[in-house]
């Protein structure tokens, strides 16, 4: 016996069986047939039709995005290198206190605003050496120009 999952809007057609090539006539929906679905995909918005239309101009139009800063390789080129900071949580807390936040700020006020080129946020797993158990914890890449 194969079990066949059909649209409870097909009930009454006919289908083939795709294991026996015979003919079944797709009974009425009742309560003992009816597999739940997902209400948003029998919404109607679901099987709303949309068309959309592109604006077309004869004249040139103003560009959406301006142009892209230098990359990385262009700024290294300047007066200063372009370096990269990381810092770890876990390498900031000392006898269960956490000092990740001073780390930071006290390496921002160092290299100063105007060499940040941007700062990223980063996770990572390391072995907890007490426990032996994996660890997420997450940290900061700093990417700066000195």
């Amino acid at each position: 016996m194969q079990e066949l999952i059909v649209d409870a809007g097909g009930a009454g057609s006919e289908i083939e069986c795709p294991a026996c090539k015979t003919s079944i006539v797709v009974p009425e929906a009742d309560a003992a047939n009816v597999h739940t679905q997902n209400p948003i995909s029998t919404s109607a918005a679901a099987k709303e039709e949309v068309h959309f239309s592109v604006p077309q101009s004869s004249e040139p139009v103003a560009p959406l995005i301006k142009s892209a800063l230098p990359p990385l390789d262009v700024a290294k080129d300047g007066e200063k290198k372009i370096r990269i900071k990381t810092i770890r949580r876990t390498d900031c807390v000392e006898v269960d206190r956490d000092h990740f936040d001073e780390r930071v700020s006290e390496f921002l006020q160092r290299v100063g605003e105007k060499n940040v080129i941007s700062i990223n946020a980063v996770s990572y797993t390391h072995e907890d050496m007490a426990t032996k158990a994996m660890l997420t914890d997450y940290g900061v890449m700093i990417v700066f120009k000195g």
